[in-house]
């Protein structure tokens, strides 16, 4: 049901068929990015769930979150090793995943689940990641984990509002350590500023300038009448290719 759902949608998107959906866009946008790049027309009317896709390409879009599923299995890896530090403990969290039947079934169909959690477990990596340069604050991996947390953030948030969680999680982690930074007697307050600053730029205005220019992509490229047109001021539907009012001079 649900891939008839988002399937759809990626399919407004290679028309440029303007609809609302009560998710960020950037889900969306991206299944219809990987329908686009192989080969489909978006011309399968995904009507009701179970209809046979014929000669339409659908593999591109399904292959691309099979992608991004299977691309939890290293991150898993990874975070657990960097938190624990043991191959054994890793690889263990590796193979339950690998064999999570919930995990394999979310991920082979055109779906916003492996999208959101690629970019959650992506944003929990490059915050333990960030954590582990702790030591050498400013460096460039330093500075490349936390840009790349802040990237994360705005991800899971563009995919799906749940990933307001994970920015729950980093804004914590933050918070301990810019507390425990304060506390640090030998650490000037110049430096723990430049410690602040560095956090507010990639954590909160590199997130909300990423989480802006989807909308401002996503409006750009849905320039076409569709069924999203009623949800919108006469002024709005003026500017969509099709529609009634395309055009016309509305008053203020």
């Amino acid at each position: 049901w649900d891939e008839t759902h988002f399937g759809k949608m990626g399919s407004y998107y290679i028309n440029r068929t303007f609809f609302f959906d009560v998710h960020p866009p950037l889900g969306k946008m991206l299944i219809g990015l990987a329908g686009y790049l192989s080969g489909y027309d978006g011309t399968f009317p995904f009507q009701k769930p179970g209809d046979r896709y014929e000669q339409h390409n659908y593999v591109g879009m399904r292959g691309f979150c099979a992608f991004l599923g299977s691309c939890l299995v290293p991150f898993a890896y990874l975070t657990v090793l960097e938190l624990s530090k043991s191959l054994p403990a890793a690889l263990l969290t590796a193979f339950i995943l690998i064999f999570d039947t919930g995990c394999i079934t979310l991920s082979q169909y055109i779906l916003l689940d492996p999208i959101l959690m690629f970019f959650l477990m992506g944003a929990v990596l490059s915050m333990v990641k960030c954590n582990s340069c702790a030591d050498r604050p400013f460096s460039a991996s330093w500075w490349l984990w936390l840009s790349l947390t802040g990237i994360n953030l705005a991800g899971a948030t563009g995919v799906k509002f749940v990933g307001l969680f994970v920015v729950l999680l980093v804004g914590l982690n933050t918070i301990y350590d810019l507390w425990e930074l304060l506390g640090d007697l030998s650490l000037s307050l110049v430096m723990f500023g430049k410690h602040l600053l560095a956090r507010v730029l990639c954590l909160i205005l590199l997130p909300l300038a990423l989480y802006t220019a989807m909308f401002a992509v996503h409006f750009a490229v849905l320039n076409k009448s569709g069924p999203g047109d009623g949800f919108f001021s006469s002024a709005f539907q003026s500017q969509l290719i099709g529609n009634n009012l395309h055009n016309v001079s509305v008053p203020e």
